[in-house]
């Protein structure tokens, strides 16, 4: 492998694409000279690696302001004096007086095939919205969000049963290897890269809980994308039955017919389906209830043969 040489940057990292984006530019010899991330959220399922842990390992001091742009967070982030900026799956917003620290430019690292699915979760609405394709964007960082030149692009595919965390684990990899493959050239002149033509793209705010309610006059494939779209480590879809929130936590698309003219859960042969208002229906893997894994018995004892929606 070979070694760049050494230019200062400053990085704004969090989540697993932030932990393997720090690794390559550790590798590349370029000489981290602090680590902007966020504390972990204990009210959120933290399953990804730390950056702040590789921080440490690496020695380089790390801090987790509330917010970056304060004054004294961008004099402490200015007296390092970068040359770089990288902000990987970072959080906030970097407004101007950040950006205008590094002399050769700041870059993100964004889950989509930009300027398609600027803003918040690229991968979750991608999904929902069944997309078969999607990948990994390094851009020039402006002020508005997710519209400065393409450095470059890495794309993966989205196969019909893929989850959010599916895809993810994949973007992670692209991440990985679209920087190792861009970050010679942009330590030797900062290319100007290539305009985004955002009238071409599209832009989405973020998602809560409450937004994985199933609408069940939606068609089968859209119910489904919905359901692998927010599956665990995600909150999960939902619907409510006899007053209670049941929790559909996996699905399977066959593209098979379902059985009858009703929306409906029901079980044959040992497996849980749900009948859709398009004819279609899915295959539901997981249901919870109360805390509980639903199985063909409890189903049946708590709603019977079948529960109409």
């Amino acid at each position: 492998m070979t070694v760049v040489t050494a230019h200062s940057a400053v990085v704004f990292a969090y989540h697993q694409v932030g932990v393997r984006c720090l690794s390559v530019l550790l590798a590349q010899g370029v000489d981290v000279r602090l680590v902007v991330t966020h504390q972990d959220n204990p009210n959120e399922n933290v399953w990804w690696e730390s950056v702040a842990e590789l921080a440490g390992r690496a020695g380089i001091p790390v801090i987790t302001p509330d917010d970056p742009n304060m004054p004294e967070v961008v004099e402490q982030i200015g007296a390092c004096e970068p040359d770089l900026f990288f902000s990987f799956y970072y959080r906030h917003m970097l407004k101007g007086d950040l950006l205008s620290i590094p002399a050769q430019g700041a870059y993100n690292m964004h889950g989509s095939l930009l300027p398609r699915y600027r803003g918040r979760v690229p991968v979750n609405w991608a999904i929902i919205h069944g997309e078969t394709q999607s990948g990994a964007s390094l851009h020039r960082m402006e002020i508005k969000p997710d519209a400065g030149n393409l450095a470059g692009q890495q794309a993966v595919t989205i196969l019909p049963n893929d989850t959010a965390q599916d895809v993810f684990l994949k973007l992670v990899c692209a991440a990985e290897t679209l920087l190792f493959r861009l970050l010679p050239g942009l330590l030797e002149g900062s290319p100007e890269g290539t305009p985004m033509d955002l009238q071409a793209g599209s832009y989405f705010g973020g998602r809560r809980p409450e937004d994985g309610r199933v609408d069940w006059s939606r068609s089968a494939w859209q119910i489904h994308n919905l359901i692998r779209a927010v599956a665990p480590p995600y909150p999960g879809a939902f619907t409510h039955a006899d007053g209670k929130k049941l929790l559909l936590m996996g699905s399977y698309w066959r593209n098979e017919t379902g059985k009858g003219d009703n929306t409906r859960l029901y079980w044959a042969g040992g497996r849980c389906y749900a009948d859709c208002a398009d004819g279609k229906r899915i295959e539901l893997t997981r249901l919870e209830l109360d805390g509980e894994v639903l199985d063909e018995s409890a189903f049946s004892q708590q709603f019977g043969k079948e529960l109409k929606l």
